[in-house]
């Protein structure tokens, strides 16, 4: 794989400092670790290694150790190589849609303290809204397949739980004995989508809530006051969510919130 001539390791080392003098009223210390990580990465700070080949003896020059922080770029690619290229494996010929199901900021900072269960329920929901809809014939009338991938921070490193799905452009009839296509302009109705998303993941928080299964810490402490339901739902009802459509050339996206 050739490099770059310029990587994002060269862009915080140069103007890193400044960045972050500048954005001292938001910045956290977990932003600080990772650009320290990535200026860091593969250089004389880390300290290197010798390899040599067992057969000839032949040593290159020395290899500087890597920071393997799962945000650095340089670190996390000769694994994002292997994953595309297994998911390339994978392609159907047909088209494909990308739709990404994001959770409101309100119900961020309970995400943070609680990540594994909002973070299962993000991908179970998201996954259900999808099979539902699309079985509905009023919609497709199919059985569809897709991967999800879950992503827990923004472009500027901010807490903001999404996933992201990328779909066939249709599936199998109810009898497995045809390939439906959808609607060549647009996948599934973003408000229908948008709506069961939403039921579905209110259902579920509202379940883990009653059983108790909801850590509440530090500012989210006053939230455990008695109420019908956990702190961030309660404003939510058909009227709400927002929906963002972004359509590149090859893979229109759909973004549902609840």
């Amino acid at each position: 794989m050739n490099r770059p001539p310029l990587e994002v390791a060269d862009l915080v080392r140069a103007a890193g400092r400044a960045f972050i003098e500048r954005s001292r009223r938001w910045i956290t210390w977990q932003h600080l670790k990772v650009l320290r990580a990535i200026a860091r990465c593969r250089t004389a700070a880390l300290g290197g290694h010798l390899d040599e080949c067992t057969d000839c003896g032949y040593r290159p020059a020395i290899s500087y150790n890597s920071c393997r922080d799962r945000h650095c770029p340089k670190c996390q690619a000769n694994a994002r190589h292997r994953w595309l290229e297994a998911r390339r494996q994978e392609l159907l010929p047909t088209r494909y849609v990308h739709v990404v199901f994001t959770l409101p900021h309100e119900l961020a900072p309970l995400a943070l303290q609680n990540k594994k269960i909002l973070y299962h329920l993000l991908l179970q929901t998201s996954a259900a809204t999808l099979l539902e809809v699309a079985r509905d014939p009023k919609h497709l009338g199919a059985e569809i397949g897709f991967f999800s991938v879950l992503h827990t921070w923004n472009q500027k490193l901010e807490h903001h739980p999404h996933a992201h799905c990328v779909v066939p452009a249709g599936g199998l009839s109810l009898d497995h004995s045809l390939w439906v296509a959808s609607h060549s302009r647009f996948f599934l109705p973003i408000p229908v989508l948008r709506r069961v998303f939403r039921r579905m993941f209110v259902i579920a928080l509202k379940r883990n809530f009653r059983q108790g299964k909801l850590g509440f810490h530090g500012a989210l402490k006053p939230s455990l006051t008695p109420k019908p339901s956990p702190p961030g739902c309660e404003p939510y009802s058909d009227t709400t969510g927002t929906s963002t459509p972004n359509a590149p050339s090859e893979m229109p996206s759909r973004r549902c919130a609840i």
